[in-house]
């Protein structure tokens, strides 16, 4: 919305409506005819303006009936403060947003990461993280040989499990879509996380997130953490 435009154009209007008013002679019902007649032609432009700040507004503007401009001048002032102060509404009024403490994260995640943070090295901080997740899925699995990325694409893998190739299994019925796709899903997340994550981390010199984004970053592994704790462990009969 063009709001200087809407502006000028109920003020234009409040002020035409002040004109009309002091140009009728007391005890008379009619002011200046051709100001009247300016008044009817601006009325539909600004109950449209009023329609799209608060359509009760316009609904109460009708020059037609008695004293209808005194009445159309206390709409407008009310439309005039609603522009006034829409970017304060915008600004004051909008729900609080959901925090998300890092103490509260999966320990997996946090309790390596917490003294990092601490220090502001939060690069260093999300590779503990990731370096722990990855820790606790070796032990998980009992499987040393491979981790990280590998470990987590054969983890979550839906192919039954072989000797020595253990998987993660989510609760649930296993012939539905949903448990199918959360298996896919947890497999390509996992990997992605520490392919995105961890790898980035470890190998660049410094790295320039952001707090934000360092958070979120950890956010992540947080859900791969509780993933890997929640899933059953199957093994090869």
């Amino acid at each position: 919305m063009d709001r200087d435009w809407m502006r000028q154009r109920l003020e234009a209007f409040d002020d035409l409506a002040l004109r009309y008013e002091r140009s009728t002679r007391p005890g008379d019902y009619i002011g200046d005819p051709a100001l009247y007649e300016q008044l009817h032609r601006a009325e539909p432009t600004v109950k449209q303006i009023l329609r799209l700040l608060d359509p009760q507004l316009a609904e109460k503007i009708n020059l037609d009936q008695m004293a209808g401009e005194d009445m159309a001048r206390n709409e407008v002032h009310r439309g005039l403060g609603i522009l006034a102060d829409m970017d304060e509404w915008a600004a004051r009024l909008v729900p609080d947003a959901p925090t998300l403490p890092a103490d509260q994260f999966h320990p997996w995640v946090w309790e390596p990461a917490a003294p990092l943070w601490g220090a502001e090295a939060r690069q260093d901080a999300v590779l503990a993280a990731a370096r722990t997740v990855n820790r606790r899925l070796q032990q998980k699995l009992v499987r040393h040989d491979i981790g990280e990325m590998d470990l987590c694409m054969q983890a979550f893998d839906m192919k039954d499990p072989v000797a020595g190739k253990p998987r993660l299994r989510f609760d649930g019925d296993r012939n539905t879509p949903t448990w199918r796709a959360r298996q896919d899903g947890a497999k390509y997340l996992a990997a992605g996380a520490f392919l995105a994550l961890r790898n980035v981390a470890a190998h660049e010199d410094a790295v320039t997130w952001t707090e934000q984004e360092a958070l979120e970053h950890l956010a992540t592994l947080r859900v791969l953490a509780r993933w890997i704790e929640q899933c059953t462990v199957e093994r090869a009969a």
